[in-house]
Order: structure tokens, then C-alpha cells, then sequence
């Protein structure tokens, strides 16, 4: 998977709903009103990552889920980091 270019990146971030850079990742923090609703938001992740088999970080801190992406064996952000994000943020819903 081949890494995206700072153009490629800058015009996926504009379309991208709250997501920010960060280095070679992207990041975006979700707010739940309780700690198990994160939970389940979590595990709705998980079932979306296993299928594209391309997995974030999560930080779980209470009610707050932190979720970063980065194609770590290409070195940096991909097509894919962006897939999955816009997966995670059907999964909010």
C-alpha cells in the first residue's frame, strides 16, 4: 500500500469529519455520555477493523475513546487509514 502524497492527505483531511493529523496518523476523539456506551462503540470498531484487516490505536479514558490511525508497515498515512476512519465514524452512530 503506498503512502499518500501531503496533497492527497491535506484534501482527505478536508472531507474527513473531525479528523486531525498528527505526524504520520490521524486522530479523532469521541465522547460518550456513558463509560459502556464507548465500550460497545469500541467493539463495533473492532468488527470493522477485523474485516479490513487494518487495526487503530485506541485509548479508552472513561467516557472518552481516542481513536489514531496509520499504515504502520507503509510508514505513514494510506487510503486505507482514511477507509477505516469514515467506517469508525458509521460505527458512532
Amino acid at each position: 500500500m503506498a503512502k499518500l502524497t501531503e496533497q492527497e492527505i491535506e484534501g482527505r483531511l478536508k472531507g474527513a469529519g473531525g479528523w486531525a493529523r498528527e505526524g504520520d496518523a490521524i486522530r479523532k476523539t469521541f465522547s460518550f455520555a456513558k463509560f459502556a456506551d464507548g465500550i460497545r462503540f469500541v467493539d463495533r470498531v473492532a468488527v470493522a477493523a477485523d474485516a479490513m484487516d487494518h487495526h487503530p490505536d485506541i485509548d479508552v479514558r472513561y467516557t472518552t475513546i481516542t481513536m489514531t490511525l496509520s499504515t504502520h508497515s507503509a510508514g505513514g498515512l494510506t487510503v486505507r487509514d482514511f477507509e477505516l476512519a469514515a467506517k469508525i465514524d458509521a460505527a458512532v452512530r
